[in-house]
């Protein structure tokens, strides 16, 4: 029952009169900030925070009105959560670069093109001296490459770019939405990822945790009901019965 905020419905006024009405104050999103990031192993957590929290409001300001852009405390959480991934697998890099990595990494990839030079130089105004260190991924674009031409596509950079960019969104997140047009690329876009990091994973070219051999279910779900995709319970019986998403969870956890 959070009235004006997205995705909630104001309660009927006839309702409303037998409840009475609590007042919420905004958290101090930069005080959250500096606590998770000390948390994270960062020394230069205050002024960090301060200027994570300024990126983040500048960019809900001033960046286009999107559907997909959330600059609210998920946001912010799963870059702190990020961040410190990269701090521990990176101590020796300045901890200013490390956490505007982790910001790009997170974002960059649901921008519109028409926005990612503003948050750049949000992030430039910010940060006016750090310099980023770019991950190599030279290996990786050559067999991107490889996996587009055995399909009979042409390797467009713009489109290997955006297979690197799932690949990263995947890392630091558990779900992932694909939003473009029809015909944009979005299906060949996760296929090729997946083909990747098999062929990555079976030729032992990287074997850490992140590349797995993938496979993938398509599911329609407007097609079945929500009983039949999540699965349900019997009502006379009181007995399960999987659905579609619950069956493939299980088979694909070993169940």
């Amino acid at each position: 029952m959070n009235p004006g905020y997205a995705g909630r419905t104001e309660l009927p006024d006839n309702l409303k009169v037998l409840f009475r009405p609590v007042a919420m104050m905004i958290p101090s999103y930069q005080l959250i900030a500096e606590v998770m990031l000390y948390s994270e192993g960062f020394g230069k957590s205050e002024n960090l925070s301060k200027k994570m929290v300024q990126l983040y409001k500048l960019s809900s300001e001033q960046l286009s009105q999107q559907d997909h852009y959330d600059f609210g405390m998920r946001a912010v959480k799963s870059v702190l959560v990020m961040a410190g991934g990269l701090k521990r697998a990176n101590p020796d890099d300045p901890e200013d670069a490390v956490l505007i990595r982790a910001m790009k990494d997170a974002n960059v990839p649901k921008f519109l093109k028409d926005d990612l030079p503003l948050f750049n130089a949000i992030v430039q105004d910010l940060f006016p001296t750090v310099t980023i260190k770019d991950v190599d991924y030279s290996q990786f674009m050559q067999n991107i490459k490889k996996q587009l031409l055995l399909r009979g596509l042409q390797p467009q950079v713009a489109f290997m770019n955006k297979v690197i960019q799932l690949f990263e969104t995947f890392v630091v997140r558990f779900g992932v939405m694909l939003v473009g047009f029809t015909g944009s690329g979005k299906t060949t876009c996760y296929e090729i990822l997946a083909d990747v990091m098999t062929y990555e994973r079976k030729n032992n070219i990287r074997a850490s945790r992140e590349y797995q051999v993938v496979t993938y279910q398509v599911l329609n779900p407007k097609a079945i009901s929500m009983g039949e995709l999540y699965g349900q319970v019997d009502l006379a019986t009181q007995e399960w019965t999987d659905g579609l998403a619950s069956k493939i969870l299980r088979v694909g956890a070993g169940g």
